[in-house]
Formats: structure tokens, sequence, C-alpha cells
């Protein structure tokens, strides 16, 4: 049986109970100075302090000599619109021109020039072009996408990005993640639209994907809250997870309605207020911030530091599409959520590995390393992990394993080969 080991790396193990991280233990990395890792069939099956056992030496595979080098858990991306066809260049050209993200929506363009790109692309091309964006992605230490519909507003078209994201997960060691988003805008060409969606959409989506999460993106211009809370209603009858965009430009009162309905998570929040901080905090939902859009946008971001004093729990995602968030690079997001958000950078860290995969319920496979967990592990370019944070616009990591295959590799002197 062959073997991948890992010697001489600082490690974050990330351990944690299953439950998301609040508070101090948000910035508890479970640091292992100097320790070793041992990967056999895509699984830990043996780490700890020092150097790898004896036993090590019998096994033949690849060694990787970390050199003092950071490995942690690879990224798990718990929100993206990674699945798209078409690009939206003249918007951005509208947006240094003084546009605003709602102006760009109300003229026809944003999430509707998407919707009609997706609808007219041929279905291998949106498979295709999603492989591609999550190549980039694990070149930069994503091991895990959850990956949105909601560019095609019609029941044909969901399914058709539902099944394109499910035919990559087929096609890639990476945790591909699929999420319903039909409530993603309103399609102002079909009068009948949120009808549609929720008594035709919804069940045609739950028969072939059964439990898949339902989102929504509740705001002005977007879904209403009381059309919201039928979409929301209808989807837990059919055993769906919730979460929702809320509190990005408008507080609607959808941050206080999702908690009430049980919601998984609520994102973005860069417009949310004290109350509802206060309410996510003594809650089990999770806030999952999204700064690359800020940066992206308008320049305002969610209360991050005010959530995690409150004892909130936290994650972080790019929201990499095509518009708002054009970024596959977690450690992107990673360094505006220390600057922009206030976390620190072993909150952060944690936000994007072990509190994202709460978010996903995959928190038992990924997030964090110890024996018996999938092997998504990456080796950063620095002995302090708080580099991942103050850096910018780095090569990134220098190796990157998903699945146990080394599936990324810079490593100046590391060669794949026999450990004899």
């Amino acid at each position: 049986m062959r073997a991948l080991i890992i010697s001489n790396a600082r490690i974050l193990t990330l351990a944690g109970d299953g439950q998301p991280r609040r508070g101090e233990a948000l910035r508890d990395l479970g640091v292992i100075d100097n320790g070793h890792v041992i990967v056999q069939s895509g699984k830990i099956t043996t780490m700890g302090p020092g150097d790898p056992p004896s036993m090590a030496e019998e096994l033949e595979g690849e060694l990787i000599d970390a050199g003092g080098c950071v490995l942690m858990p690879a990224f798990v991306d718990c929100h993206t619109h990674t699945c798209w066809a078409g690009e939206r260049f003249d918007e951005f050209e509208m947006a240094l021109a003084g546009a605003t993200y709602l102006d760009i929506l109300k003229a026809g363009g944003g999430i509707m020039a998407t919707v009609r790109a997706v609808r007219e692309a041929e279905d291998q091309a949106l498979v295709t072009g999603l492989l591609q964006r999550m190549t980039g992605m694990a070149s930069l230490g994503t091991g895990t996408v959850e990956v949105k519909s909601g560019y095609g507003l019609n029941t044909r078209t969901e399914l058709k990005m539902l099944r394109a994201i499910h035919e990559a997960s087929q096609q890639t060691g990476q945790i591909v993640l699929g999420t319903f988003l039909g409530a993603h805008a309103i399609d102002p060409d079909n009068p009948e639209f949120i009808d549609q969606t929720i008594n035709e959409t919804l069940p045609a989506v739950v028969a072939e994907f059964p439990e898949i999460a339902c989102d929504a993106y509740c705001e002005e211009g977007g879904w209403s809250l009381e059309d919201t809370r039928r979409l929301f209603a209808a989807a837990r009858e059919h055993g769906c997870r919730l979460r929702v965009h809320t509190d990005q430009f408008n507080r609607l009162g959808m941050t206080k309605l999702a908690i009430e309905m049980g919601a998984v998570s609520v994102d973005h929040l860069e417009a949310t207020s004290d109350e509802d901080i206060a309410l996510i905090a003594d809650s089990d939902v999770i806030a999952v911030m999204l700064p690359c859009s800020g940066f992206q946008l308008d320049g305002r971001y969610a209360p991050g530091r005010q959530l995690v004093d409150a004892g909130a729990a936290v994650a972080i995602a790019t929201n990499y599409n095509p518009g708002s968030a054009p970024t596959p690079s977690m450690p992107f997001a990673i360094a505006l959520a220390c600057r922009k958000l206030k976390l620190t950078p072993a909150e952060a860290i944690a936000a994007g590995t072990y509190n994202a995969a709460c978010v996903l319920g995959v928190q038992d496979q990924v997030g964090s390393i110890g024996v018996g967990k999938r092997a998504d592990l990456q080796l950063l370019d620095c002995s302090d992990e708080r580099s991942l944070a103050f850096e910018l616009a780095t090569a990134g990591p220098l190796v990157v394993i998903v699945d146990g295959q080394v599936v990324h590799l810079r490593a100046v002197g590391f060669e794949p080969g026999d450990a004899q």
C-alpha cells in the first residue's frame, strides 16, 4: 500500500468536537509545533508530534520533508457561485464609471446577464468551465467547494446547472456540494416566477437531488421577506437544509426569520444590525461573511469583530462568481477578513476551514487534520501561519493534497518518489 509521509511540519490540526467554533475556541488552531502525518488510501492513518514512527520506513510512497513549514487543512469554500457561463466585463466598466450593483441589476445586467448566458450554454460547457475554475481553486488550497445554482431561474435550467455541478463532482477529487438557489433573483419576464419556483422548480429539484440545501437572495429587487418565507416553508417540508443571502444591502428582517426557521447559515450581513448580531450569537446559525464582495462592490463589510466578540459562530468564503466576487482565492478572503472584518489570523483560518465545513455538514470529513479524516491538506510556503493573512497575492501553497493525492506542487526540492 503506497503512502504519503509528511514530516518536520508545523501542523494546524483544527481538531474540534463537531460543533462550530466560537470565542476563544475560534483562536485555537490545535498546533503541533513539529510533527508528522501519514496518508494511505486517501485517509490520514497516523499523525502526531516528532518524527514518523519506525513503521513508516517500511512504507512505499512519497516523502515530503516540510522543512518546518505550516501544514494545515485544505480550505472549505462554503459559499460560491462557481458554475456559470459568459462574462460581465462591461458591467465592471459601468461600475468604475459610478453605477451601483443595484443600478446594474435594474438595467438588466448583473445576475440576469449571466442567466441569459447560462440558459444558452451547452451542458458540457458548464461542466468544463466549472472544472477549470475548481482547478484554480485547488491550486490556492481549496479542497471542498459549495456551488450554487441560481443562474437558470426556470426549472429546466436550474436542473441543468445542478446536473453540471454533480457531473463535475464525479470528475474531481475535490468535494463538490450543490445548493439550489432558484430564488437568486426575480425573472422580470415571468409574472408567475415566484409561484413556479416554489411549486414546480423546488419539487423537481428535490426529486432528483434529495435533501439538497435550499438558498434564497432576500433583498430589495430580489426575493421579498414573505416570498422567502413561503419558499423556505416548502423547502423544509421537502427535507432541505436552509441557507440565505441576507442583509447585503438592506436589512429586511430575513436574518431573524432565518433563525426562527432553523437555517444553517445567514450569509453576507454587510447591512445587519446590533439586534441581529445578538440573535445570531444566541442561536445555532453560522454567520458566513463574504469580504471579497465588499472589496469588489462598495467597500462595505460584515461586522466580523462584533459577531465574534458577541459569541457568534462565523465562517468566511470567497462568494466566487462572475460579477460581485470574481476570485477563486480563499487566501485573499482570509487577508480581507483580517483587514476589513477585523478577525485575527487564527480566527480567519478557523473560519475558512473547520467552521466552513460545519456550514456544509462535512466537518467529520474535512476542515481539520485527524486520524480517519480525508487527507485534504496544504503545505504553506511559511513557518508562521500568520503569513497567510499578512501577505497579499502570493503564489499559493507549496503543495496541495486532495483525497490523498498531490494535485498542486510548487515545492522546490520535492519530487514525488519512493520514500525508501
